[in-house]
């Protein structure tokens, strides 16, 4: 793990109050950059998020859906986790925690906008982080790259509808121009671009041209990612400071959920006798989120000065402690995991 991904809460931590501090001292900058709009989709957020997701993505070979079939079961129970478990099951303790428990803590014109961008932030499976995860538990590769290809395969046709739905029955109108527009932006053009440039790399000085250019790209990427979150925590600022606690209570039910689509999945995986190098990235897949989309989508939807934007920001925040928290328990549990396989194994459910 490179140094940004380490210390990643410490990044965004600094980030939040710069932006604060520079949103309270030059509102009209950030004001100005906020209207810079095409269908609500704000083009300085689109060019860094580009900037977030085309070097990530050029890490993924489509090509290796074809390897779907070799592990099935980690692949439907990841499947399955991501779009007919998670975004429900986030969307319920939204409803629960935010429409309900805290809703005497938190500003009543935000609870309705606070729950949309839980239900974006669920809704979006993780993309970029997958590769770390894996990585830390011993995951097998060529699953980790199987199961991105088929999730954001399945991203570009379900993440819409499911979002609406959700927001529908949270009562709020959807816009589904800028919804679409989103998942074009956000997950079509950066696939596309990524895999014609992958494959031009590869084509052109194999496998060694592809470690040179993300070597090279890699710290825009970060600089975008931190740049985009000043820029966020600039428009929240003062919202920040009004309501300090908005931040904490946001968190409860995004680590609730962590934690149970991971449960959900790795227990999953043991039930039907998967090794443990396929559940262990099966399960953080499920937990993990495609926290850049979530924002872009947030800010399209809502605008900058959202709640919703906060949800999902709040994701961010989250991400990697909670994250690797599940990593630790992972792995501890190797031994309890393979002596609950070898009793699938016994009962004829273990893989070939």
């Amino acid at each position: 793990m490179g140094l940004f991904e380490r210390y990643l809460t410490l990044w965004v931590a600094l980030c939040i109050v710069v932006g604060i501090g520079l949103g309270h001292l030059m509102p009209g900058p950030f004001q100005a950059l906020g209207r810079m709009e095409v269908a609500q989709v704000n083009l300085p957020v689109a060019v860094l998020i580009w900037l977030m997701i085309v070097p990530m993505l050029l890490k993924v070979d489509f090509g290796a859906l074809a390897q779907v079939k070799e592990h099935w079961r980690g692949v439907g129970v990841t499947v399955i986790a991501n779009w007919a478990v998670k975004p429900f099951s986030m969307a319920v303790l939204g409803w629960l925690f935010i429409g309900w428990l805290f809703r005497p803590w938190l500003p009543e014109a935000q609870i309705d906008s606070y729950i949309a961008g839980l239900i974006i932030l669920g809704a979006a499976p993780c993309t970029a982080m997958v590769f770390v995860w894996s990585h830390l538990t011993d995951g097998e590769p060529n699953f980790t790259l199987s199961q991105i290809a088929l999730n954001d395969t399945i991203m570009v046709f379900a993440f819409a509808p499911i979002v609406a739905l959700l927001l529908g029955l949270s009562s709020i109108i959807v816009p589904w121009e800028t919804l679409l527009i989103s998942v074009l932006l956000f997950v079509v053009v950066p696939v596309i671009v990524a895999h014609l440039w992958r494959g031009a790399l590869l084509r052109r000085g194999g496998e060694a041209a592809l470690a040179g250019v993300l070597k090279t790209i890699q710290p825009a990427s970060l600089a975008a990612l931190l740049l985009t979150l000043v820029l966020l925590f600039g428009f929240q600022g003062e919202q920040i400071l009004d309501q300090p606690l908005v931040i904490a209570l946001l968190a409860v039910p995004i680590i609730i959920q962590v934690f149970f689509i991971w449960g959900f999945a790795y227990l999953a995986n043991r039930m039907t006798g998967e090794q443990h190098c396929i559940a262990a990235p099966s399960a953080l897949i499920a937990a993990s989120n495609f926290f850049e989309l979530a924002v872009a989508t947030a800010i399209g939807l809502f605008g900058f000065e959202s709640g919703a934007a906060l949800a999902t920001v709040v994701g961010v925040l989250v991400e990697v402690p909670v994250m690797l928290t599940a990593v630790r328990i992972t792995n501890a549990s190797r031994g309890w995991y393979d002596r609950g396989r070898a009793v699938a194994a016994r009962l004829g459910r273990t893989p070939s």
